[in-house]
C-alpha cells in the first residue's frame, strides 16, 4: 500500500470513531409486523431525543436495511423521518442470504438523490450485513440460527458498495461490519477484517447459559468479550451496536429480566463502560418482535419518562475497564480475563426474500422473512455464540 492510501486509511478509520454517538436499534416493521412508515420513525426518534435524565443525547439510530417495508425499490421512510429530526443514521445492508446487495445500492442512491446533503450529513457509518459470519459459522450452523453468508462475499458485497458510491457524499463515510464477538479471531474472516473501517459488536450478557450470567456479573461477561473483540480487530474501532437486558420474560440460566435488573445492566455496562467512550447503540427504545417472549424496551408506549431511571451513578460495582490501543486492559481490583464471553439473545434473523416471519425465542430457530422482516429480529440469533471459545 502506497503511503498516501495507508493515510488515507488511517484518517478514515479514525473518523469512524471521532464521535461517541448515542442511539437505539430500529427495525423496519412494528410488533405486529405491519411496515413503520415516516410517522413511526418520527416518534421514535423524537422520544430517544427527549428522554428524561439520559445520560446525553441520543440523537442516533442504527438501521438494518435501506428498503422501505413491503415497498421494495422505496427508500426506507427513517431517512425522511432522520432528516427532519436532525437524527444520526448507522446504516444498515441486508447482506443474508443473497447473493447481491443491488437492491440496497439502488435505493440507498434513490435516497441521496432525493434527499441530498441533508440526509448524506446525518450517515455516519454503513453496517454492510449484521451477524452474517455467525450465522455461517460452525456454531451458527449447528444452532440452527438461519442462512447467514460467506467471507467472501462480504468482501464483495463491500467493494461493490464502495465502487457505487465512490466520488459521492457517502464516499468518506467508514464502511464496517456488525457480528458477534467471536467471529473476529477466526482466521477465515480475517479478509472481512482487512476490507472495514470499523467493527460492530453486538453483546448479550443475559444469554451466555452455564458462565454464570447472574445480573451482578453481566459486567464481568461483557467486559470479557468487548476485550476480546478490541484484542481480535488490529486495532480497528469497535462500535457497541447491540446491548440490552430485558424488563420482562422468562428468566435464561441464571439471568432474571426485570426492571430493576435492566436499570443494573445501564448502569454497569452503559454508563461504567460505554456512554461517551464507543458509538453505541442499545437494545432498545421500542421492541419489535412478537416472538420474543423477552422485551426489551426501556420505555412503554414511547414515552419520554423510561421505566428506569437513566441517570448514570458515580461509582460502579464492577471493576473499571481500561482498554489500551493494543487491547489490554487494566482494572481497579483485577482485570477481567481475555478469553471473553459470547452475546446474544437467541433469535432466528435470516431473511429469504419473499414472506414469512422470523423465527420464535429459542436458540435455535431459523427463520425465512424477507429483509423488512427479519431486520426486526438482527441480532438476535447469537446464543451459540457464547460457546464458542469455551
Amino acid at each position: 500500500m502506497r503511503l498516501s492510501q495507508a493515510l488515507a486509511a488511517g484518517a478514515l478509520a479514525a473518523g469512524a470513531s471521532a464521535q461517541n454517538y448515542l442511539g437505539f436499534n430500529s427495525g423496519a416493521t412494528l410488533p405486529d409486523r405491519s411496515a413503520k412508515f415516516k410517522k413511526d420513525f418520527l416518534a421514535e426518534f423524537t422520544t430517544a431525543q427527549n428522554l428524561e435524565n439520559a445520560p446525553g443525547k441520543f440523537n442516533a439510530v442504527r438501521l438494518y436495511t435501506n428498503i422501505q417495508a413491503y415497498a421494495d425499490g422505496e427508500p426506507i421512510q427513517a431517512f425522511e423521518a432522520a432528516v427532519e429530526t436532525g437524527t444520526f443514521i448507522l446504516l444498515g445492508v441486508w447482506a443474508s442470504g443473497t447473493d447481491s446487495i443491488q437492491k440496497e445500492i439502488t435505493v440507498l442512491q434513490k435516497a441521496v438523490a432525493k434527499f441530498g446533503k441533508p440526509f448524506t450529513d446525518l450517515v455516519i457509518g454503513i453496517s454492510i450485513g449484521s451477524e452474517d459470519l455467525y450465522r455461517n459459522s460452525v456454531t451458527g450452523v449447528t444452532n440452527k440460527a438461519g442462512v447467514g453468508n460467506s467471507p467472501d462475499n462480504l468482501v464483495r458485497f463491500i467493494n461493490d458498495f464502495k465502487k457505487a458510491f465512490s466520488g459521492t457524499a457517502l464516499a468518506s463515510i467508514p464502511v464496517g461490519h456488525v457480528d458477534t464477538w467471536d467471529v473476529w479471531g477466526n482466521a477465515t474472516n480475517k479478509p472481512v477484517l482487512d476490507a472495514i473501517d470499523f467493527v460492530g459488536v453486538d453483546e448479550y450478557p443475559y444469554y451466555e447459559t452455564g458462565k454464570g450470567n447472574d445480573i451482578k456479573n453481566a459486567g464481568a461477561l461483557f467486559d470479557r468479550a468487548y476485550k476480546a473483540t478490541i484484542q481480535a480487530v488490529n486495532g480497528k474501532p469497535v462500535w457497541v451496536t447491540e446491548t440490552g437486558w430485558p424488563t420482562t420474560g422468562p428468566n435464561w440460566d441464571l439471568a432474571v429480566p426485570s426492571v430493576e435488573n435492566a436499570k443494573y445492566y445501564w448502569n454497569e455496562i452503559g454508563c461504567r463502560n460505554l456512554f461517551g467512550k464507543t458509538p453505541t447503540f442499545w437494545y432498545t427504545l421500542r421492541d419489535s418482535n412478537p416472538d420474543n417472549e423477552m422485551k426489551f424496551a426501556i420505555t412503554k408506549d414511547l414515552s419520554t419518562k423510561p421505566l428506569f431511571d437513566l441517570s448514570c451513578p458515580s461509582t460502579f460495582e464492577t471493576a473499571a475497564l481500561n482498554i489500551t490501543a493494543d487491547g489490554g486492559q487494566g482494572a481497579n481490583g483485577g482485570g477481567n480475563g481475555g478469553n471473553g464471553q459470547g452475546s446474544g439473545n437467541g433469535q432466528g434473523s435470516t431473511p429469504a426474500q419473499n414472506g414469512g416471519q422470523a423465527a420464535g425465542n429459542k436458540p435455535n430457530g431459523a427463520s425465512s422473512a424477507s429483509p423488512f422482516v427479519a431486520v426486526t429480529y438482527a441480532g438476535l440469533a447469537l446464543i451459540g455464540a457464547v460457546f464458542a471459545l469455551f
